[in-house]
């Protein structure tokens, strides 16, 4: 497979749809150097975007929290991503929009730097291996851990903030794990590299309290279909040893979607009813036209 930077296709920057090699920064970018940048990720599915708003609205709200203003509308990002897919003449696909601080001032003042925003979109599969879907994947837990909200904007999607979530990727795939989990600077179970993590107990779903990392919206939609199943969703703070009285695990986000998880370090959990009813009940979700036909 070629680069991210030698594909064919169109990516909408700075208002233009531009050839996909044209779509280049300097050297000296600010959000290179200082990590300032905020980033979405959605899911195109049947050709229309999950969530399309709630994300743009979020990369907006991302950026006021490091201190710039995005120069579009949630509307006009809207816009720009339905016609990143028309123009690729996608249908199943990943959406990414990033806003990011240029190139006219260098150091740690920005404040005359221009607001950049790009949208491209490309295919893209199951994040993990479709082939830990019977089993659940294998998790690590990782050395780095979530900051506290006090010294870190934990609440935005900050491009800066997943520097640990690569380097704890890395080590876990060097491993042989599909992932880490991380706990928060308290010791309590936060989430994993790049998803939000959900387990059962009990007939119960209990996920950790999204109070220093993001509350994921993919996280917030399968809490939806859980409590519509009529199952009660308990968020509160989950320390390791407490994994041992789980019976299932699983994973939430937009890449990820939903996946069971085999086991986290020395705990075990089976995929069970719950997981692969969530499972099921999001594919649902994102593809009516398939449920539908399925249906009839």
């Amino acid at each position: 497979m070629p680069g991210f930077d030698q594909r064919d296709g169109l990516i909408w920057f700075n208002g233009e749809m531009i050839p996909w090699d044209d779509a280049r920064v300097h050297l000296l970018t600010h959000a290179l150097h200082y990590g300032s940048a905020v980033f979405e990720g959605m899911r195109a599915y049947d050709g229309e975007i999950f969530k399309l708003t709630e994300h743009n609205q979020r990369l907006r709200e991302s950026a006021e929290i490091l201190d710039f203003e995005v120069p579009y509308t949630v509307a006009e990002l809207d816009k720009a991503a339905r016609e990143v897919i028309a123009a690729n003449k996608l249908s199943n696909a990943y959406v990414r929009p990033l806003a990011w601080r240029g190139s006219e001032q260098m150091g740690v003042s920005a404040q005359k730097t221009k607001i950049n925003v790009a949208v491209a979109a490309w295919e893209w599969g199951s994040y993990f291996d479709p082939a830990a879907i019977e089993k659940g994947m294998k998790l690590k837990f990782a050395k780095y851990r979530r900051p506290d909200p006090a010294t870190a904007p934990v609440h935005s999607k900050a491009a800066g903030l997943y520097m640990i979530c690569t380097i704890e990727k890395h080590r876990a795939e060097r491993e042989s794990f599909a992932d880490a989990v991380m706990l928060d600077w308290r010791g309590y179970v936060a989430e994993c590299t790049g998803a939000n993590i959900f387990f059962v107990k009990d007939g119960v779903i209990y996920t950790p309290t999204a109070d220093c990392f993001l509350n994921g919206i993919t996280r917030r939609t399968v809490m939806g279909l859980a409590k519509q199943r009529g199952w009660d969703v308990v968020e509160k703070r989950i320390l390791p040893e407490e994994l041992a009285d789980f019976t299932e695990c699983f994973v939430t986000g937009t890449a990820a979607e939903v996946m069971p998880v085999g086991s986290i370090g020395e705990y075990s959990f089976v995929p069970g009813e719950i997981t692969r009813t969530l499972m099921a009940d999001y594919a649902a979700l994102v593809h009516p036209a398939k449920s539908i036909a399925a249906a009839g």
